[in-house]
């Protein structure tokens, strides 16, 4: 049992991490190659993984999305370069999230587009930009991640700190040890002794069965004596 226990809290511990993982923002440093509007069919697998239509607009089974590639800039891990090769590519949807899910409220999709047009650039002469985003890149089932800023920058080597992403754990943390406080509080003034009272009841039950049990043996065991 305390097998079982560990196994479905180690899966719902997995889950959420994964969960957050896709909902919360991440920052790359790139330079835009290039732009594009596709006709996107949707299969059952992969709708969940795009966002709805643009504010206005009706949501059917095929509609246009529009897309932004990048060159990532390299990233380094123990002075190692991530992945096989120095230049990463990364396709990012643009699609508004409008006032469901995640809550990014993001309606500008277009303009965001736009701002993608005026920051591409050649590796001869690069723009770079740092690209606010949230969900996955899977290439087998079509998914990609959702764009929903870009910012000029001018140094590629800067460092940028996930402030929200700190703040929100943080506040995770505080809430999850509030909860638990409130929940020992409440186990020790209001369920503890609601479940010593129902035990001391129960001795008392168990107390009573066992003098009738001995009554009947000592009455059984007067009829055998005559």
């Amino acid at each position: 049992m305390q097998k079982l226990k560990t196994g479905v809290r180690v899966i719902v511990i997995l889950f959420a991490g994964m969960f957050l993982h896709y909902v919360l923002p991440q920052h790359d440093i790139a330079r835009i190659t290039g732009t594009e509007v596709i006709r996107q069919d949707f299969s059952s697998v992969n709708r969940i993984f795009f966002a709805q239509a643009e504010s206005g607009n009706v949501d059917g089974a095929t509609r246009d999305v529009q897309f932004i590639s990048v060159m990532r800039r390299p990233t380094y891990l123990f002075g190692l370069i991530r992945g096989a090769e120095a230049n990463d590519v990364m396709i990012y949807r643009n699609e508004d999230t409008g006032w469901i899910w995640p809550p990014y409220f993001k309606f500008d999709s277009r303009d965001l587009q736009g701002e993608a047009q005026e920051n591409t650039s050649t590796a001869e002469a690069p723009k770079w930009v740092s690209i606010t985003h949230y969900g996955w890149r899977n290439r087998f089932f079509t998914v990609f991640p959702n764009a929903i800023s870009i910012k000029r920058i001018d140094d590629p080597n800067m460092t940028i700190i996930p402030w929200f992403n700190i703040m929100f754990f943080i506040a995770l943390m505080a809430g999850i040890l509030f909860l638990r406080a409130v929940w020992l509080q409440f186990r020790e003034r209001a369920l503890d002794p609601t479940l010593d009272k129902v035990g001391d009841e129960w001795d008392r039950v168990e107390a009573g069965v066992a003098e009738r049990q001995s009554r009947l043996k000592r009455w059984f065991g007067s009829l055998r004596g005559k």
